[in-house]
């Protein structure tokens, strides 16, 4: 069904693509793009498909599409890889991959079996991931039809097992590449496609962990929904963060651009640039391109010239080519025919609807019922409007040959492409390639496809609009010779400039990758700017106001200062230091540092006075009074902290990795341990850790050993305002959380909706609670900059001793807090 997968916007009509008797067989060697360094193409299928021949011996079958017939000369020419499934499951996963028939000139003819990698998976697995999640999920919910998407966890997980599958595969090519005559050069990884959403950041973790260097570049070939519908999938934020592990995405058009933006804003609080279309995640600014794909234009051209003709009519003739798919609108295109003969009856016995569809996925029960519902449909408008000479539809259930098609394409008077949603559709550009009758035939093409958008020429119809529908078919019909041709002209001369191989140009110079790079138009801003203070005035004006008091809760490591190699080089710079004692002496600000430090370690790393300071993870909390809150340790594990750091230190203290103990709390840190000798050391020290009976949680290359108590860094914060604030505290403050860890999470989560959050990100993969993210130390900076200015603004408090900052005088808050504290004294032990 095509290169990537039957899910693809490409022709309908594999053979297009193939070698016909004429002896076509694509891009001329002249034509190949040039990269500049080796590319590795991960794609949910290679680029031909495995078979068993009679004799049981595996052979090749060239694959269709006119992205094969751009992209795997490139490979070829720069000596790269291509990572895919190949179409079957091996019983012997050692199984060679065969090499192409002699015979073979198609575009992968030249693609050595050595420059193959080839994905295996579970049976059970690819088929969860990829009938359940791909289909039966992303393509309905992607194609803004959110009714007809399951979410299923298990799909999920076998969507999370076979894009880490995918991404080791295409590690294994690069490291291939990294041994070979190229390895100077930075190789680029073109991830292709919704079934592959997550891949590109366990390969970006993966390569830098072992020092590989590589660019990243990922193109859906599907609509990217708008956030209302996006929103709906359960693991939305995870996919976008996946694709965020490129350094660059490539959509369509520039619609489905700005939705991916707009998602990456509202669902996971990035800072953004609509302007230029630049996300920033992770510390990194990665870049939005519309990249509109297109056909091979001059051999469809040659197709149409040598095509022989095949309607032999004097009707006109109406062509739609689809693939029977609910996303196609072809219910919606008979009745619009069906109104077409209703309304102007003068058509009758002139014009005919030649409708072609390919089966798909003839398996499932709703592709089935689509069928159903299409011969019955069929059917009721020729039994109304058949006279003796002359039938409304002719409809093909089925594929017809390439000659055929062009043949179609090239004769017929009007090309209805108008489906309901569609990432690009490329029959509406085989129509306009095809058309070289004077005069020409007319497209007709949905607001809905991906071609509505540049194909300004056609006629662009509302599939969901009956009547509106119908007269437009009814316009091109009657459209004058004139028009017709000026239309074709335009249409033409943009998809001959604009074809496939264009856009794989394209691609590669939005890559940086081009070897004629100073030949292509410079693509746009590739750099957000650094985080400024307008960049918070929005979010955090309104909220803060102009009389309310302010909390700032912040973490220390990662948020206040920059991750360091060793705890004790992670300095606090002198001038955050500073503008937290400035903000420290403002009636109406309460500070608090939350670390999973000891809390003497947080309060000397830190070193202001009249500020709130826990350490691990809360668990201690001392007062700017000098009181201090320690949350009592199960009695039966006081003595087992030393016996599991003797323990840890005895077994995986080694290669660099060490042990730091906090007293309720230790952390295996393994930073410094090179990247292949992690994984052991760390599953044995998580074994160890629960074996002692404390829970093993993950942070920045270190793993904490905590004690089995409810107590974590949410449960702390509340304690800490209702301290300061009293038990009323949630109308009297307004609170901004920052931190870098999941153990911030549990706060983040405890303060949702009563708190501003940020999460200070890395590249990997989080699930966050926070509202927005910053790139790193300094954006927290720069937010605390922008407090500062803010409460400089205000108008001096004429109340403002009614709260002393830190106060406990009330004292029915300070009994009910102790109240609070003996209930969850008691729930501990």
């Amino acid at each position: 069904m095509g290169l990537f997968g039957r899910r693809y916007p490409k022709s309908p009509y594999p053979h297009l693509y193939q070698r016909n008797d004429d002896g076509l067989n694509g891009t001329s060697r002249s034509d190949v793009v040039a990269s500049s360094g080796s590319m590795i193409v991960v794609s949910n299928r290679l680029p031909f498909v495995l078979e068993k021949n009679k004799e049981g011996n595996l052979c090749r079958k060239a694959s269709a599409g006119g992205l094969v017939t751009a992209v795997a000369p490139v490979v070829v020419n720069c000596k790269g890889l291509w990572v895919g499934w190949p179409g079957i499951h091996l019983e012997d996963p050692n199984q060679p991959i065969p090499e192409s028939d002699p015979n073979d000139i198609t575009p992968t003819a030249g693609l050595k079996s050595d420059k193959v990698v080839s994905v295996r998976i579970d049976p059970q697995i690819f088929d969860s991931y990829y009938n359940g999640c791909c289909n039966a999920t992303f393509w309905p919910l992607f194609h803004s039809m959110p009714d007809r998407a399951t979410f299923n966890g298990e799909h999920w997980r076998a969507y999370i097992t076979a894009n880490k599958e995918f991404a080791n595969c295409t590690l294994t090519a690069l490291r291939k590449l990294k041994n070979t005559e190229n390895a100077g050069d930075v190789p680029l990884i073109w991830i292709h496609d919704y079934h592959l959403m997550l891949a590109a950041n366990w390969i970006r973790q993966a390569a830098e962990d072992e020092n590989i260097s590589c660019k990243l570049g990922f193109f859906l070939h599907i609509p990217f929904p708008p956030w209302d519908i996006f929103r709906l999938f359960p693991w939305s934020d995870e996919i976008l963060q996946g694709m965020l592990g490129c350094d660059m995405i490539g959509f369509h058009i520039t619609d489905y651009c700005l939705n991916f933006v707009d998602c990456c804003q509202r669902n996971l609080g990035c800072r953004v640039d609509r302007k230029n279309l630049l996300v920033e995640h992770g510390g990194r600014t990665v870049r939005v391109r519309p990249l509109p794909i297109g056909i091979p234009f001059e051999r469809f051209v040659e197709l149409a010239e040598k095509a022989p003709k095949v309607l032999s009519t004097t009707q006109k003739i109406i062509l739609g080519v689809d693939r029977l798919d609910y996303t196609k609108g072809l219910v919606n295109r008979l009745l619009a025919f069906e109104k077409l003969l209703e309304k102007h009856p003068e058509h009758k016995e002139n014009v005919s609807l030649l409708q072609i569809a390919v089966p798909s996925r003839t398996d499932v029960k709703e592709y089935q019922e689509l069928k159903e519902e299409m011969d019955q449909l069929v059917g009721r408008i020729n039994g109304r409007f058949t006279t003796p000479n002359w039938s409304p539809i002719r409809y093909i259930y089925g594929c017809v040959s390439q000659n055929d098609l062009a043949a179609f394409y090239r004769d017929s008077a009007v090309g209805l492409v108008t489906p309901l949603r569609d990432g690009m559709n490329l029959v509406a550009k085989e129509f306009v390639a095809c058309q070289i009758n004077t005069p020409p035939g007319v497209l007709i093409v949905s607001p809905f496809a991906g071609a509505g958008e540049t194909m300004h020429e056609a006629l662009i119809c509302n599939p969901y609009e009956i009547d509106g529908a119908a007269e437009a078919i009814h316009r091109a019909l009657t459209m004058p010779d004139d028009e017709r041709i000026l239309r074709m002209n335009y249409l033409r001369r943009r998809e001959k400039i604009n074809d496939v191989n264009y856009w794989t140009r394209s691609f590669l110079a939005a890559m940086g990758s081009l070897i004629t790079q100073e030949d292509h138009d410079e693509i746009g801003a590739v750099r957000m700017p650094a985080v400024t203070l307008e960049d918070f005035d929005d979010y955090l004006a309104k909220y803060i106001g102009n009389t309310h008091k302010l909390a700032l809760l912040l973490d220390y490591d990662g948020t206040l200062a920059p991750i360091a190699p060793h705890p004790d080089l992670a300095v606090i710079p002198t001038e955050t230091k500073n503008i937290l004692q400035r903000l420290s002496n403002i009636s109406d600000v309460t500070i608090a540092v939350i670390s999973g430090r000891n809390v003497n370690n947080v309060k000397d790393m830190v070193g202001i006075e009249g500020i709130t300071y826990a350490g691990s993870h809360g668990l201690e909390i001392l007062h700017p009074d000098g009181s201090k809150f320690v949350h009592p340790m199960p009695r039966q594990y006081q003595g087992k902290v030393g016996e599991l750091l003797k323990k840890l230190q005895e077994q995986v203290c080694k290669d660099g990795a060490w042990v730091e103990n906090k007293g309720a709390l230790l952390t295996f840190h393994f930073r410094e341990t090179p990247a292949h000798l992690r994984e052991p050391l760390t599953s044995v020290a998580k074994k160890l850790i629960i074996e002692a009976g404390f829970r093993a949680e993950d942070a920045h290359c270190a793993i904490e050993a905590k004690p089995p108590v409810e107590w974590n860094k949410g449960r702390a914060s509340i304690y800490i305002l209702r301290t300061a604030f009293g038990v009323d505290w949630s109308e009297r403050i307004r609170i901004i959380y920052a931190g870098d860890d999941t153990t911030d999470e549990d706060a983040m989560q405890a303060l949702k909706g009563m708190a501003a959050t940020f999460r200070v990100t890395s590249s990997h993969i989080t699930k966050t609670y926070a509202e927005r993210r910053l790139p790193s130390t300094d954006s927290v900076l720069t937010m605390l900059r922008w407090v500062e200015r803010h409460l400089n603004r205000r108008k001096p408090n004429k109340d403002a001793t009614s709260y002393r900052r830190n106060s406990r005088s009330k004292q029915g808050a300070v009994q009910m807090e102790m109240s609070y504290l003996r209930s969850e004294v008691g729930d501990s032990n």
